[in-house]
Formats: structure tokens, sequence, C-alpha cells
């Protein structure tokens, strides 16, 4: 007889016939919009999940009629100890934390980041830190990037977890980001709409694969600078290193980016000088979550956030703009 993880809860439901045919792992992730498919599939891999009974696979298609169990594992403590680490806390309720990460600062423990991470200040900070994200993600709802800076989004507790995971699968919280790109578009605003997955050529980058995850962004120019420019970026989807490849995607890199950026600032002639002197006034890359817009999960106000760019982006950004020749 198979056994199945510890459960603290479990969910049931029968196939409808609108989802007949479709895989299990997405069926599973449906049913759990809490989840990414990712760790749907884990479920399924570890024997959580039960269709008629038994043990499927993954790729298993149910038809209508056929019962789905799974079986919720119980939040294990999380093994990441709590650091005081000072945190620049924007918005704090008994539901929800909204932060200002600083550049550099990762969220949550990984390979070579065990420890002084976002995780590790919020655990020092909250106590029963929302367990739902997984025992290294506690209470986290969305990723930045190591060395983006800006606002993001904590849940307290399982409740509000579950209903702002979801609010963000159906695009309900708007991120807004401001960047720094090479070049200059060729429209004011362009919408990038292009499948995201990791790079089969470097396992450590993303990149537009046609097989990969559905991504959309949208792009408007700010200012236009001499060879640079100053871009409103819009989540309509949240895919890793979405808009860094994104915009490199379409030729414009964001400035400063070390993964997808060139590894010589571009251009020809005066402009080739300008954008050197640019790149060493840019430390880090060039982009920050701005803005941040949702709908509180408990009490359904409105919430709005914004983030001012750090100095030493703001500085550069006043050099670009009085350098550059009026448009």
């Amino acid at each position: 007889m198979d056994e199945a993880p510890e459960a603290a809860a479990s969910r049931r439901c029968t196939v409808a016939p609108a989802q007949a045919g479709a895989r299990l792992d997405a069926l599973v992730a449906q049913l759990l919009p809490e989840l990414s498919r990712s760790r749907a599939a884990a479920l399924l891999e570890e024997g959580a999940v039960r269709l008629n009974g038994c043990i499927p696979r993954k790729s298993t298609r149910p038809v209508a009629g056929d019962v789905i169990e799974i079986l919720l594992p119980a939040v294990r403590p999380a093994a990441v100890l709590p650091e005081d680490i000072p945190l620049r806390i924007c918005y704090e309720d008994p539901d929800l934390l909204v932060i200002d990460k600083p550049a550099g600062l990762v969220v949550h423990p990984a390979p070579g980041h065990a420890q002084g991470t976002l995780v590790n200040a919020l655990l020092h900070h909250v106590a029963d830190l929302s367990g739902i994200g997984g025992v290294l993600r506690p209470g986290i709802v969305h990723r930045l990037d190591r060395d983006t800076s800006g606002l993001l989004l904590v849940a307290k507790h399982d409740e509000a977890h579950r209903a702002l995971s979801l609010a963000l699968r159906q695009r309900r919280i708007r991120r807004v980001y401001l960047a720094a790109a090479w070049g200059h578009l060729r429209t004011d605003a362009v919408r990038v709409e292009a499948p995201i997955a990791r790079s089969p050529a470097q396992r450590q980058r993303m990149a537009v694969v046609a097989s990969g995850r559905a991504a959309a962004t949208r792009f408007q120019r700010l200012e236009r600078w001499r060879a640079a420019e100053l871009l409103r970026a819009e989540l309509e989807t949240g895919r890793t290193h979405q808009i860094r490849v994104h915009l490199a995607h379409i030729g414009h890199p964001v400035v400063g980016d070390p993964l997808y950026g060139p590894a010589r600032p571009p251009g020809s002639g005066p402009d080739r000088g300008w954008a050197v002197q640019l790149a060493k006034r840019v430390p880090r890359q060039y982009l920050l979550a701005a803005q941040l817009h949702f709908t509180h999960p408990r009490t359904g106000a409105a919430l709005s956030f914004e983030s001012a760019l750090p100095d030493v982006l703001a500085e550069a950004a006043a050099w670009a703009r009085e350098t550059s020749l009026p448009v």
C-alpha cells in the first residue's frame, strides 16, 4: 500500500466535463491557486495526490467523473533562522506587510545565500509568519531579484497568503517598475508578449523560448536620453527576470544588468563615450519596483504604495537628463 505524506488537510473534487482531458498537474494547480504549477507537480511526485484512490502520474489526463483528492502536507517549521536585519516597512497590519527592499538583499535562502536574506529578517520581525509559501519562502507572495530594489508584498498568515496569491495569478495586483534601458524604443509605448523559460544553453539565465510560459510586459517611455531611456514597465504576468528578459529580447537591455546586458556599453562615436559615463554611474541593474496597487484581502480597501528611486539611480538619471540634447 502506498504511503502519503502526513497531511494537515485535504481537498477533494470531481472532474467536470470541462476539465476532462487536461493534465493532472495542471488541474491540481487550478484547484490550488495559491500554489505554483511546479509545487503542484511536487505534490504529485510526493504521493500527496490520489486519482480515484490511486497515486497517478502527473501527466495523467482524467476523464469526467474521476475523483481527485489532494493531501495538503502540514506546514513544517522554517529551517531558516531569524536575524535582526533592519527592514524598511511601508505598511503593516495584522494580515500583511509591504516592504521597500534595498538592492543587494536576497529575498529567500538559496544555495550561496543561506542567511542574511529578507526571509531571515521577516522571521525576526513577524511571529508565526505564513508557512504556505514553503519552508524557505514563508509569507512571500512575489519576489524581486537580489539587485532590484523596491516594493514587495508579504502575507502574515495563510489565509492572507492564499487570497493574495490568487489575486496575483488573476492579475489583480498591479506592479509597476522603473527601468533604464540602452538605446531607444521605436515608439513611446510598446507591449512585449513573448514566452519565458529557463535557457536551454545557460541554465542560470531565463530566455524567450517558444515552449515557455506566457509572459507580457507593457513599456512606456518616460525620458529619452542620449543613448538610453527611462522606461515605465508594467507586468501583466510575473515570470522570473521578466522585465530584464523582455527588454534584452527587443534589443534594449537594462542598464547595468550583468546577466542580460552587453559586456561593454553600446553605441559608437560620442554616444559610446556618453554610454560609458552612464555605466560608471550605475553600479547595479537600473530596475526599481516603483508602485504596488492591490485590494486588501480582508477589508477590501484599495491600497497603493510608491518607492522613490534610490539616490545612486536618481543621480544617474539627473546626469543623463542634463547631458542629453533636447529631442
